[in-house]
């Protein structure tokens, strides 16, 4: 056991003497690579204007303007005060350096690391320049005017750059400071305080009203990414839902096609064996093809909630639109149906996307238009059949609808997996209309011009 602590010490010990002699290594990297990452990020003239937020965006330029006169305009009463005994009184460089530093704050809305140089190098002329000129009750290095001005372009700053440039900034204002500080005649440097507070304050404010804006566009692109994925969901869902009605109505025709192959060579009267074979083969491939639909049904249902006897209920048609409407007049809303041409029987996709605009347009009557009358009507021609379902202006305001829906969606996707086209929009009298253009077959390439000068004659 002895043996194993020591083992284990031993490691440890191993592993803070590689820990000490990687530290200063660490460190050294870091010294060096710290004047490369300096000139990246202060060394640029890069535009950058004030962005567009809540209240600093309006804030017009000129009340910048304004606020950097009356601060240049202090800074210049107090670099006028008489002059210490022995020293000769001439302000007029120190005036002019101000005004240099009340330029830099208008600078800073639209290029803000220049004007910050502009405002520092402004700074240390001034404290040089006023070294043992000023009277000991004016604050030294800087005064009042001049920490207002460099906060504000401070403040500029980290709006605009990310924390740590603006870090790298005031670390560095405040370095200028420590060092004319340290080697001014003066017994003592009173202003390094009061600088100290106002340049930390500026970019701890700026700093985080930055990163307040950055979260809040982030948000914003997370919800367009959100609502178009949502979107294409829910085009999805509506495309499962559609396949899995249509599957009935295959299977249906596949299964017929499988029987009449069985049957067909009893039809006949000493069948050849090729036909016998032709026909066996049909029915085989009727039969892989109902399996794979089988199979394909079971991924598309599995994620139903349905029961059994849902799920494989028969698939509706236009023989129960009067059962439909009827159960829609009991909830109170006042419908008319309306049929023109001659009623015969349609493909059963067709019959199936009819009955499904047909619900899910007088669904949204009841939930969208309360109070208002509806009206369906089902035109027949030759090449297809035309769904239009119209209401009138609501009584009332309809409350608010949980969610997205998909019946507008659904309705789209049905007219268009059936070459058709769907129109939906308000009436001109308040009223919504849905109308929908459903062919009953998809004419060949080849026979489109046959057919088109047909129906020219």
């Amino acid at each position: 056991m002895s043996k194993v602590k020591g083992m284990t010490g031993g490691r440890m010990a191993d592993r803070l003497a590689e820990g000490a002699r990687a530290l200063p290594r660490t460190l050294g990297e870091g010294l060096r690579a710290a004047p490369g990452i300096l000139r990246a990020d202060l060394w640029t003239m890069r535009r950058d204007p004030l962005p567009r937020m809540r209240w600093l965006g309006r804030l017009p330029h000129g009340h910048v303007v304004l606020f950097a006169v009356l601060m240049a305009w202090l800074s210049m009463a107090q670099f006028q005060e008489p002059a210490r005994p022995g020293t000769a009184q001439d302000p007029v460089p120190l005036i002019g350096l101000v005004v240099l530093e009340a330029l830099a704050v208008q600078l800073a809305l639209t290029r803000p690391i220049p004007a910050w140089w502009l405002s520092t190098a402004m700074l240390l002329v001034t404290a040089l320049e006023g070294d043992g000129r000023l009277p000991e009750y004016v604050l030294y290095p800087w005064n009042y005017g001049q920490i207002a001005l460099h906060t504000v372009v401070l403040l500029l700053l980290a709006l605009r750059v990310r924390p740590r440039i603006a870090a790298e900034a005031l670390i560095l204002t405040l370095l200028v400071g420590t060092v004319i500080a340290a080697l001014a005649t003066r017994p003592h440097a009173d202003g390094m305080d009061e600088a100290f507070v106002s340049f930390t304050t500026a970019v701890v404010v700026g700093a985080a009203l930055r990163g307040r804006r950055v979260a809040r566009r982030r948000l914003v692109e997370q919800e367009e990414l959100t609502a178009e994925e949502r979107a294409r969901r829910t085009l999805l869902e509506e495309r499962n839902r559609i396949a899995r009605e249509l599957h009935d109505v295959v299977a249906h025709h596949m299964s017929v096609i499988s029987i009449q192959a069985q049957v067909a060579p009893h039809l006949a009267e000493n069948p050849s064996d090729d036909l016998k074979e032709n026909l066996a083969g049909i029915r085989q491939n009727a039969v892989e093809a109902l399996a794979e639909l089988r199979r394909v049904l079971g991924v598309l249902r599995s994620e139903d909630a349905l029961a059994d006897g849902a799920r494989h209920a028969p698939q509706p048609t236009l023989d129960r639109l009067d059962e439909l409407v009827g159960t829609v007049r009991g909830t109170g809303i006042t419908i008319l149906t309306d049929v023109t041409g001659e009623r015969r029987p349609l493909p059963p996709g067709v019959e199936l996307s009819a009955f499904r605009i047909v619900q899910e347009a007088l669904s949204n009557v009841m939930r969208h238009a309360p109070g208002a009358q509806a009206r369906v009507e089902l035109g027949y021609q030759r090449r297809g059949l035309t769904v239009r379902i119209v209401n009138t202006t609501p009584d009332r305001p309809a409350p608010p609808s949980p969610g997205a829906g998909h019946g507008l969606l659904g309705m789209r996707e049905r007219a268009a997996m059936l070459g058709g086209e769907l129109t939906t929009g308000p009436t001109p009298d308040g009223g919504y209309e849905v109308t929908a253009v459903l062919p009953t077959h998809h004419p060949d390439p080849s026979t489109a011009a046959t057919e088109t000068a047909e129906d020219s004659v």
